[in-house]
């Protein structure tokens, strides 16, 4: 496996000594440069029409002080693609393009750091973003595990074969996707996190937290649990149930805490993701702290701020 951090650090070891600060969203990053994103793959349709994009916006993420970018695969599976009229082999090519996006980011952020650590994260996004209807917001497809491991399995295989540091599955609306997941990340050689996105204290599908996350606490593949995409004010109580249960580092990137409104087609409200929360996070068990839709450059060089000086990487 190609690491990108440093040649002995994995990412595992650099939870055990500290806080790692993760980039903010793909989308939003790619809007505010005037990417039209609203189609059924999202961030993905750049991977095909303008890959140097997607990797200014990983290098504005390092740049603003992230250690680990997220690729821009969360949308980007062999079932998207081939209702575009994308081949597989093609399909293939555009995933494990996505790793090398981030990675050549990283090397461009290291060109003046060359002591600094980063790494490379493959998002693996859960089956309801193939649908691109807002089904990862619910969960329950009507899909057996089984099902669902077929799915996942063949999209992280190729992930895998370009080498990213871990796996990303996140934004995991359902415990049963989870342990599809869990089944599907075995014997590929790559370490993951598992993110669920949840209401409140229970995932989107309505499963209590500590039953979600159970079985993830003996998968040696996973190297940390926790939550994304979800209102800040679920955040720590979600750190404190998965440190709990599983005894795993926790990862914690939600949205800025503003509000879609699907009719008029714009966010509202105003954002709840600040400096104090961060450190509550870190200090209830969060290692990896970054943020979803809304947070952009400016709230990872927040993020990282509240965290310099208190075991931040």
């Amino acid at each position: 496996m190609g690491m990108t951090g440093t040649p002995t650090a994995s990412l595992a070891d650099a939870l055990a000594s500290g806080t790692l600060v993760l980039d903010g969203g793909m989308s939003n990053q790619l809007e505010s440069a005037g990417f039209d994103l609203s189609d059924a793959l999202w961030s993905a349709r750049l991977l095909a029409e303008r890959p140097e994009a997607i990797t200014e916006a990983h290098l504005a993420y390092f740049t603003a002080g992230a250690s680990v970018a997220i690729t821009a695969s969360y949308q980007a599976t062999f079932e998207g693609f081939a209702a575009r009229g994308v081949g597989p082999a093609e399909a293939a090519r555009l995933l494990r393009l996505s790793v090398e996006l981030a990675r050549e980011a990283a090397r461009r952020a290291r060109a003046g750091d060359a002591g600094r650590p980063l790494w490379v994260a493959a998002s693996v996004g859960p089956y309801g973003a193939m649908l691109a209807d807002g089904s990862e917001y619910r969960g329950n497809y009507g899909l057996s595990v089984a099902d669902l491991e077929r799915f996942h399995r063949p999209r992280m295989e190729t992930l895998a074969e370009a080498g990213p540091d871990v796996f990303a599955l996140e934004t995991v609306p359902d415990a049963a996707e989870a342990q599809a997941l869990l089944r599907a990340v075995r014997g590929l050689g790559v370490p993951a996190w598992l993110s669920y996105t949840v209401d409140g204290d229970r995932t989107r599908a309505g499963q209590p937290l500590a039953e979600a996350f159970a079985p993830a606490a003996d998968v040696d593949e996973i190297v940390a649990v926790g939550v994304n995409c979800c209102a800040p004010q679920d955040v720590e109580r979600a750190v404190e149930t998965a440190a709990r249960v599983t005894g795993k580092p926790v990862v914690v990137y939600p949205n800025s805490g503003e509000s879609w409104d699907a009719g008029a087609r714009a966010w509202t409200g105003r954002t709840t993701f600040g400096p104090d929360r961060v450190r509550s996070w870190r200090d209830a068990g969060a290692r990896l702290v970054g943020g979803c839709c809304r947070v952009g450059p400016e709230g990872i060089v927040a993020i990282a701020g509240a965290l310099e000086g208190g075991g931040a990487q």
